[in-house]
């Protein structure tokens, strides 16, 4: 170990000698080389706690093993080639959707409130953000001569259509583009559940006369809806804002 030592002072030495002079050489090599401690730090020091590093690694395991093992959610693509959105044959029955019909009713009376009897622009902006799965539609304007006259309950509100299952217990495909739909809000239930804000007490009804009780009726609410500027999914209509603006085609 000694050999070795002054082995490598003076291969140090020698190397000081050629670039300084003697006096310089020994001094330098005193002061910064002789007797100075080399002090080595590893390049990842163990974890302060490997307790808790093994628990973290554990639980980083089983994390990966959980998400390997949860099924990645269906396509667009593949959910269509699956038939989820399609209506079954037995299933196209008009009287089947009657009770979604009866539920939107009293949804879009309760989203319009008192505006069902005046409408105006606070009246159209809640029915544009609405949902109109189990609306009651009637085609009346449309670039396919064909589709004008179809009436219906809507089973499926996408993008570009509405799939509407008419009486006649068939279900109709109605692009959105070019076609004006017409719905209608009965302002009093057809079973007669309700009264509308205003009307006289059943005392005054029975006393009036036929013309008087047809005047004094509310008037049901009757909207159009142009397709073309109505081409969006009824979740992203619940948060998109619509602007006033005129269309070319009215």
């Amino acid at each position: 170990m000694e050999a070795k030592g002054k082995k490598d002072q003076s291969v140090a030495a020698a190397l000081l000698a050629r670039a300084h002079t003697p006096d310089e050489a020994n001094r330098i090599f005193t002061e910064k080389i002789q007797h100075r401690p080399l002090f080595l730090t590893p390049s990842s020091p163990p974890p302060s706690d490997a307790r808790a590093a093994r628990q973290r690694e554990r639980e980083k395991k089983k994390q990966q093993r959980k998400k390997a093992l949860k099924p990645k959610p269906l396509s667009a693509a593949q959910r269509r080639k699956l038939g989820l959105y399609d209506v079954p044959r037995e299933g196209q029955k008009y009287a089947l959707f009657e009770p979604l019909h009866n539920l939107w009713l009293g949804y879009i009376r309760e989203i319009l409130g008192g505006e069902i009897y005046t409408g105006g622009e606070g009246a159209a902006a809640k029915l544009t953000s609405a949902d109109y799965h189990g609306a009651g539609v009637e085609v009346v304007r449309s670039g396919c001569v064909s589709r004008v006259g179809i009436k219906g309950i809507v089973v499926k509100d996408s993008k570009f259509a509405f799939d509407i299952v008419t009486k006649k217990n068939t279900l109709k495909l109605v692009p959105k583009e070019g076609t004006v739909f017409r719905f209608e809000v009965p302002a009093v239930d057809a079973r007669g559940g309700s009264r509308a804000p205003g009307a006289e007490d059943a005392k005054g009804a029975a006393a009036a006369t036929p013309e008087q009780h047809e005047t004094d009726r509310p008037q049901n609410m009757v909207f159009e809806i142009h397709g073309d500027q109505f081409q969006f999914r009824s979740a992203d209509r619940a948060n998109k804002k619509f602007r006033v603006h005129f269309s070319k085609k009215l």
